[in-house]
């Protein structure tokens, strides 16, 4: 009888049957970070099950000095001043003046623009900045057709620039009344930090380069329905853009919630999506029948980022929320996940509204208003690191595979099979070192086991797919691993 403990089973039950194409396939111990709670030391692992192959799921250990020494570069001062200006245009309201010299979202969006100008001219060329702007009709929270402009810069990758890894950050700011565009509208917190956060990041990667794409993004009419993302993510979709992962920075100032609970400054809640926002009716009745309702392309991209943005790098800890956003709210990421993108919102840890969405103003005694004064720049620094981390893991590792796909036809006449059979396409690396499958109990949060396979695009395993979950990863020469991709079902 099988044993259901993915990490205890014992001899040739947990043994790897390989197919055809990947016979030969040495199986390698893989280089830990640092294990989860739920997940056994590599040794321990690898002695109870018999095999050098099998071990944490986990990525690598070492961050090499060069992303150590950009996470130093990155400056709370600089943060400081660039929502200190930000705050000076008085409101950044989606409807306000675009034509004013000093004052509303037009003169906020060409000091970005010139900022970003500034900052493409250090990288050597990898560098490009454009104004994508369009017209948005009128619709909910839009009276009249309005000009939207989003200030994108563009990192080009060296070796697979074809794939892409954006973060943004929204430069429009509102107060109580949503069509408000004449108060002042300081927006500090939401969201000059999420922008500040974008233009340090991309001052301090512009002068490196990687083999996948990084593009760093300002938009516009996030407080009137996303509408500034939403067109970005529609035309990179239509485009036929690969985003591997997405990450919006919308209110990341504030390591305290002003409210008399207890400061949490180091922090940071990263919220990916239950059931995936692209998904089908079809495809709800095979996670109904096949589980996986916490294993889409979000889900991977959010253990990602808590794996390659420890806090021994960061000096934060990731709160991983299964929840698309915070209750029944959203912000820029929803716009990629709309188009089937891997996408994730960082946000402090807890938000006092009195400073969100408020005019500003004293009443009773109590300040209201989204002012610079409740903003810790050293917190939205760390912010970024943790931004800065995962961008640097991601644009450098191999891409995520394709089409990973898990059989459920039975060989012959059988009408079933205890068998496991894995298919993926091959990555277009040229340093690709191969593949492993990772593995973990369906009530495990994390991935808690790995086995290299080799440079395959096929294997089949001696473990029933009605017990665990599985998943694919590529690895590079240097053991640098990619994002998980989970199979779908395939007859």
């Amino acid at each position: 009888m099988e044993n259901n403990n993915v990490q205890g089973r014992k001899g040739a039950s947990r043994r790897a049957f390989l197919s055809a194409s990947a016979v030969g396939a040495v199986a390698a111990p893989i280089v830990s970070l640092a294990a989860p709670a739920s997940a056994a030391p590599a040794s321990a692992a690898s002695a109870s099950t018999g095999s050098a192959g099998l071990g944490p799921a986990l990525t690598r250990r070492d961050h090499p000095e060069e992303l150590r020494a950009l996470l130093r570069e990155i400056d709370p001062r600089r943060i400081q001043a660039t929502i200190l200006r930000l705050t000076q245009f008085g409101t950044r309201h989606t409807a306000s003046s675009q034509t004013d010299p000093v004052r509303g979202i037009g003169a906020a969006t060409n000091w970005v623009y010139e900022q970003m100008q500034a900052i493409a001219a250090t990288s050597s060329g990898r560098m490009t900045v454009q104004k994508q702007t369009f017209v948005q009709p009128v619709a909910s929270r839009i009276p009249v057709p309005t000009t939207i402009t989003n200030v994108i810069a563009t990192l080009r990758g060296t070796a697979s620039p074809e794939r892409f890894y954006v973060m943004t950050g929204h430069l429009d700011s509102r107060v109580t009344d949503v069509l408000d565009f004449t108060s002042d509208a300081p927006g500090a917190d939401d969201d000059a930090s999420g922008v500040a956060a974008v233009l340090e990041l991309a001052r301090v990667f512009a002068a490196h380069q990687f083999p996948g794409t990084l593009i760093f993004a300002t938009v516009a009419g996030e407080e009137q329905g996303l509408y500034g993302s939403a067109f970005m993510a529609q035309q990179m979709a239509a485009a036929g853009a690969d985003v591997q992962g997405m990450f919006s920075n919308d209110i990341i100032g504030a390591s305290q919630a002003w409210d008399g609970t207890k400061p949490d400054p180091l922090t940071v809640r990263l919220f990916v999506e239950g059931i995936p926002t692209d998904v089908t009716p079809d495809e709800i009745a095979t996670m109904q029948a096949a589980g996986g309702e916490i294993d889409g392309v979000s889900h991977q991209l959010g253990r990602f980022v808590q794996e390659t943005a420890p806090f021994g790098l960061t000096g934060m800890n990731v709160r991983l929320i299964y929840r698309r956003d915070r209750y029944l709210r959203g912000s820029d990421h929803l716009s990629f996940q709309q188009q089937g993108y891997p996408a994730a919102r960082l946000t402090e840890p807890r938000e006092n509204f009195d400073h969100e969405h408020q005019n500003t103003q004293v009443l009773d005694g109590v300040q209201f208003g989204d002012l610079i004064q409740y903003v810790d720049f050293k917190y939205v620094a760390r912010v970024a690191g943790v931004n800065a981390a995962a961008l640097w893991a991601l644009a450098t590792c191999p891409s995520t595979p394709k089409n990973a796909q898990i059989h459920t036809t039975p060989p012959g006449t059988l009408s079933g099979t205890n068998l496991t059979t894995l298919t993926w396409n091959a990555n277009p690396e040229t340093n690709l070192a191969g593949y492993e499958v990772v593995m973990r109990e369906t009530t495990a949060p994390d991935w808690t086991s790995a086995t290299s396979v080799g440079n395959v695009t096929t294997v089949t395993l001696d473990i029933s797919k009605d017990n665990v979950q599985f998943g694919i990863r590529a690895v590079d020469t240097g053991g640098n691993r990619s994002p998980v991709a989970f199979p779908q079902v395939a007859a």
